[in-house]
């Protein structure tokens, strides 16, 4: 942002703080006729231009060619300096009675005496006055019914105003500039509101004349700058036309300050902000003390004066009486208003706080700034109502233009910064006014899961252009949601507040990061902050765990969507908030009480171990083995039961799956949890190492293949085989005493029907095992099925060898007596 102290031309400043567009938009200048940047003239074709201006003042003619002179003038604003003899012969030119000047010069003449007067550093005083006496004469006496009668006002106003600061000017001048910018400003409002390109300028003008060190006049002028604003002869409102009053009053203001002009402080309060209310528009009202705020907290390292502290109080109590009646009318704050003029009025005041800095802790600040970071700033409630409400055979062009443009505005782009100070304020805010912002905002993060996630499923595939521009605002709600939820945190997970409201607000920000997973695409500390902050006291307390694991959706609810094609495994939205579920319950599943378990998540988490994404159907897995490791030191027969039914029904959802969707370390690690933390001998262990087995034994679809003596190879999908064996072997130092005859077993008939390549990678593997296990329980048992199992392996017809042998022969062959030896 442009800094005042190198404000050389304010209408220019004033539109690069607009944002573009609407009563921003445009040059407004006369070089373009109002539109479009200027180009750079040489010096060559500058020096020709001025000769022939000079040519035209001597000869007494204005001819075609000299208009273009004028154009190559201004094309070079950025580099064009007007000294005094210039500007006598622009002032002779337009005072001559012999020179016939066309209608559309007058604009031009004007602009290049107000690049004189704003860059000139001494103009002659004589000269100066002699300037305003000419340009009053020609405003004044101007027809607006033209294009060009419309920029002879708006450069009129701009450059009086001009004249009006400059020390060189006399009192008579300066008083004859107000006095004529006051009769342009009768016409100024229907001007303004036809040509919308020359707002920039008017506002310039009169942000000089506010400057201006006589005093009349003022109030007219200030009285203009707030009131002209929606009426039906002033001109629209509209955010670019608002920053630029909020940035013209920062101008003003500023020079005020900086050159201690406490009278024209005291003046401008009682006449803008003081018993107001029903003179100025509220739009304009809004902006203007959010300039006095900016302008104020600017220089308050210069030490502030109780003038200034005055004007700052002043100024924060009409934006509080603005947001106060506001509220009003508004009701519930977390619904949308549907008043185009409230709309902007909320708009205009949140953008003033976002470009004030800070504000002192008001009620009715916390709950509008709410209310606009929900419905205005970030409105997706708002969008996705207005889209799902049409067709989706209308046009999605102008939905998705809408959308756009709300990503492009200025008011999306101050989300970072009315989210800081709405933080701010709600750390200072009561009690009351807290959780009437909490209940809003996890109401709004509900309501963004339902609306984004019915979206989705209508429009993915056919407008994914709109969905990612939804997106990009969602994105950025969800980062204003982490930060307000960690300014919570720090205001409500405190020792003064009791245990009930600590587990309360913690669950309900669960919930709402659940809602909003599926815009957390980076990895942001505050978000980490927050669920590290929060989790402890769902952890530490059951009945907060059984709230949060009861707020996840139903079993039916995930798997019955609109529409007969509806297939919850593709629905992005509804998954992302599942993984979220199942990545934080294992956190806190020594609190979850096993009927809660069952009926709440277990479903759900048999449902997304079929998921196609392997981070999901993980996450399942992952849930799956926290439970049957859980209650360590319970006795609980129900957790007890429960593990053992549901390994049963693990084991078949996991193998039927396997390979294609179950991931391997989900299933091993289910498995592991399994043998290690269920009762020694419990049938359930049988039956999962039996399971493993037989879909180990189904995946490798060992064939025989003879051409002379017995060989065999691997059919099908052999690395699927090769990870279940690789568990079966792990479960040999896991499973009880009670199994692993069982296990041996069944392993040993597996190994023997591999080939040979297969049997020895498997051996190999086992006698590693063997040797690294220091267990003087079962290393005896495993040395001596190992004996057994790898003669077996080695005789010729070892796949026609009974699988006893292995339990009672002690014989192998050479090259494993050495290695068993040393076990």
């Amino acid at each position: 942002m442009a800094k005042q102290a190198n404000t050389l031309f304010l209408e220019d400043w004033l539109r690069s703080n607009s944002g573009g567009g609407g009563g921003g938009g445009g040059g407004g200048g006369v070089n373009s006729a109002g539109n479009g940047p200027t180009s750079s003239s040489s010096a060559r074709a500058i020096i020709q231009a001025w000769a022939e201006l000079r040519d035209c003042l001597q000869h007494q003619s204005f001819q075609p060619h000299h208009l273009q002179s004028l154009k190559t003038l201004l094309n070079s604003q950025a580099s064009l300096y007007v000294a005094d003899p210039q500007a006598k012969l622009l002032i002779s030119t337009l005072s001559s009675p012999n020179v016939s000047l066309p209608q559309e010069s007058h604009p031009m003449f004007l602009r290049l005496l107000y690049f004189w007067v704003r860059k000139s550093f001494r103009p002659n005083p004589v000269l100066i006055d002699s300037a305003v006496e000419v340009v009053c004469g020609i405003v004044v006496s101007a027809r607006f019914d033209s294009d060009w009668g419309r920029l002879v006002f708006a450069e009129g106003v701009l450059v009086l105003g001009a004249f009006s600061v400059v020390p060189a000017a006399s009192d008579a001048s300066k008083v004859l500039c107000l006095e004529s910018i006051c009769r342009l400003l009768e016409h100024g409002g229907a001007l303004m509101r036809l040509y919308e390109g020359v707002i920039a300028n008017v506002l310039a003008g009169i942000g000089y004349a506010l400057s201006c060190p006589v005093n009349v006049h003022y109030d007219k002028f200030v009285s203009f700058l707030l009131g002209v604003w929606g009426g039906e002869d002033g001109p629209e409102i509209n955010i670019p036309s608002g920053l630029m009053i909020l940035h013209l009053i920062e101008w003003v203001i500023s020079g005020y300050i900086n050159s201690r002009s406490f009278e024209k402080i005291r003046l401008f309060s009682q006449i803008a902000l003081e018993n107001s209310e029903e003179k100025y528009v509220p739009y304009a009202l809004s902006m203007a003390a959010g300039g006095v705020l900016r302008a104020s907290n600017r220089l308050a390292s210069r030490g502030a004066g109780l003038e200034i502290l005055g004007l700052r109080s002043s100024a924060e109590d009409k934006m509080e009486y603005l947001a106060s009646a506001l509220i009003s009318r508004m009701g519930d704050p977390g619904n949308f208003i549907d008043y185009p003029a409230d709309r902007l009025l909320l708009q205009c005041l949140a953008l003033s706080v976002a470009r004030s800095g800070s504000l002192s802790s008001r009620a009715p600040f916390l709950i509008c700034l709410a209310s606009a970071l929900m419905n205005e700033i970030f409105p997706l409630r708002r969008l996705y109502a207005k889209i799902l409400d049409n067709s989706p055979s209308s046009s999605a062009g102008i939905r998705h233009s809408e959308v756009r443009e709300h990503v492009e505005s200025v008011l999306f782009k101050e989300g970072g910064a009315v989210t800081s100070i709405f933080c701010n304020l709600y750390a200072s805010a009561d009690e009351q006014n807290k959780a009437l912002v909490e209940n809003l905002f996890w109401r709004y993060c509900c309501d963004l899961y339902v609306g984004h996630r019915q979206l989705v499923l209508v429009f993915q595939g056919r407008d994914n252009n709109l969905l990612g521009d939804l997106e990009k605002i969602a994105e950025s709600a969800f980062l204003m949601v982490v930060m307000y939820a960690l300014a919570v945190t720090k205001q409500k997970l405190t020792p003064k507040h009791s245990k009930e409201t600590r587990m309360e607000v913690s669950v309900q920000i669960l919930i709402a990061f659940s809602c909003l997973e599926y815009f957390r695409h980076i990895r942001l500390a505050e978000y980490l902050d927050t669920v590290r902050a929060v989790l402890p006291s769902v952890q530490e307390n059951e009945s907060a765990c059984v709230t949060f694991v009861e707020s996840i959706p139903s079993y039916a609810d995930l798997t019955v969507g609109q529409g007969s094609e509806y297939r919850w495994s593709t629905d992005d939205v509804q998954t992302a908030r599942i993984l979220f579920y199942l990545r934080v319950i294992p956190t806190c599943i020594e609190q979850l009480p096993s009927a809660v378990f069952r009926k709440s998540v277990a479903p759900t988490m048999f449902l997304y171990m079929g998921h196609p994404n392997v981070k999901v159907a993980q996450a399942a897995h992952s849930l799956f083995a926290a439970f049957v490791s859980s209650g360590k030191d319970s006795f609980e027969d129900q957790r007890a039961s429960l593990k053992e039914q549901l390994v049963f029904y693990y084991m078949q959802r996991s193998l039927e799956a396997f390979p294609a969707i179950t991931p391997f370390e989900g299933l091993a690690s289910g498995v592991a949890a399994i043998v290690r933390h269920l009762p020694a001998g419990s049938p359930a262990i049988f039956y999962c190492i039996h399971s493993i087995a037989e879909k180990a034994n189904k995946l490798c679809n060992v064939e025989f293949v003879h051409d002379g003596h017995m060989s065999m190879k691997w059919q099908g999908e052999s690395e699927p085989c090769k990870n279940l064996l690789e568990l079966l072997l792990r479960l040999l130092s896991l499973v009880d005493i009670q199994v692993l005859p069982d296990l041996m077993k069944l392993l040993a008939q597996l190994i023997v029907q591999l080939p040979k390549d297969g049997q020895s990678m498997v051996l190999n593997d086992l006698y590693a095992q063997v040797a690294e296990s220091d267990d003087l329980t079962r290393k005896p048992t495993l040395v001596s099925w190992l004996q057994s199992l790898s003669y077996v392996c080695t005789q010729a017809k070892s796949c026609g060898s009974d699988i006893s042998e292995i339990s009672s022969s002690r014989k192998e062959s050479p090259s494993w007596s050495a290695k068993l030896a040393r076990l």
